[in-house]
């Protein structure tokens, strides 16, 4: 015979030759070759034997709260409303104390978070490992595929599924304005001239579904669609009509793919040529041929002005032919011109020289 003391906050299993015999409450209790294994109901209990044998004594199913969790669930377990522990499956129990316990069941076996739980929970570091999560920038969409299946189109967000073996898949896009190089064309001309294009576009996707799961590589074919364009209209023309039309050239090229651009789910802003590089051969011709124009230019230029001082002269002469004294005037201004530039005059000789420079310097 032994005396066992069962304190506040404690209970007692009461064990004979290994068989289960009763609960003893709080108290001092004698025990005739019997066992006792003293629990603290603030922790959770750990059945010594199968629970099922225990839930069968009335007193040890009023003083338990056992919880179930199935294959396909997790229960969060919180204790004074903080979160304790995530229970998988089996079979738990508990101590029905002062202590609240608070159980929420979450069905994982969907990948929709319909439970009450907020973000800050699903964050947690007990409960990210159930928990799968993607994030859409302010500047994406995104499309999510369920075993393989649309199942819907994300738009800027954080998005949270239970994490199971449905297989999840998401694809994002860029929804700014992007662009495009589409850099070394080699075409040839009518005329057989070759020519190395670089060009840019610039472009937006519009429709997430058409560019994502109508179309492989959205970004590749609408780069072939700038390449056929370019070629397509530049094969038609010649060298000399090309550089004519090259002011079209862009809004041609536009036009021509916008509205295939739609098909892929893309709505091309803007399109432009940034270079034009001839080869070398063509490149010498066209310099001589810049050159030619521009002597021929500066001819008619020389020749133009050429004209103009021939007729204000002409209009001079006329002038001074209708008025001596003007001619006089004009006489003078160059004596005057002449007379700067000399500083001394030495005069030999008979005096007809002196007659000469007397009938130069003083009108008649």
């Amino acid at each position: 015979m032994k005396r066992v003391t069962i304190n506040a906050y404690e209970r007692g299993l009461v064990f004979k030759n290994g068989v289960y015999q009763r609960m003893l409450p709080v108290g001092r209790h004698w025990l005739i070759n019997e066992d006792v294994t003293i629990y603290d109901i603030n922790k959770p209990f750990i059945a010594p034997v199968e629970l099922n044998i225990l839930l069968q004594d009335a007193d040890v199913t009023n003083a338990l709260q056992v919880v179930e969790v199935k294959e396909t669930e997790i229960v969060l377990h919180y204790e004074n409303g903080l979160l304790k522990q995530v229970l998988t499956a089996g079979r738990y129990a508990f101590w029905k104390n002062i202590i609240d316990n608070k159980f929420v069941r979450a069905d994982i076996a969907k990948i929709a978070i319909t439970e009450n739980i907020d973000r800050s929970t699903l964050c947690h570091r007990l409960v990210a490992p159930y928990v799968r999560t993607f994030s859409v920038e302010n500047h994406e969409q995104a499309v999510m595929l369920v075993d393989g299946k649309y199942a819907m189109t994300l738009y800027p967000g954080v998005y949270c599924w239970w994490k199971n073996n449905i297989t999840i898949t998401v694809s994002k896009i860029d929804t700014r304005q992007l662009q495009v190089e589409v850099n070394g064309q080699e075409i040839l001309t009518k005329d057989k001239a070759a020519l190395r294009i670089n060009a840019w576009a610039q472009y937006r996707v519009t429709d997430i579904n058409k560019a994502v799961l109508q179309n492989k590589e959205y970004e590749r074919q609408l780069y072939v669609q700038f390449q056929l364009a370019l070629r397509e209209y530049i094969a038609v023309l010649n060298f000399d009509e090309l550089l004519e039309k090259k002011d079209t050239l862009a809004p041609a090229i536009l036009k021509a793919v916008s509205a295939k651009a739609e098909v892929l789910g893309i709505n091309v802003t803007s399109f432009g040529i940034r270079d034009i590089i001839l080869p070398g051969d063509v490149k010498d011709i066209m310099n001589q041929v810049l050159v030619a124009e521009k002597k021929a230019q500066a001819n008619i230029i020389m020749r133009r002005e050429e004209t103009a001082s021939t007729r204000s002269l002409l209009n001079t002469a006329k002038l001074m032919e209708d008025n001596p004294m003007l001619f006089k005037l004009k006489e003078m201004e160059y004596v005057e011109k002449i007379a700067e530039k000399i500083n001394s005059i030495s005069v030999s000789g008979n005096g007809v020289l002196i007659d000469q420079l007397r009938q130069i310097f003083i009108p008649k």
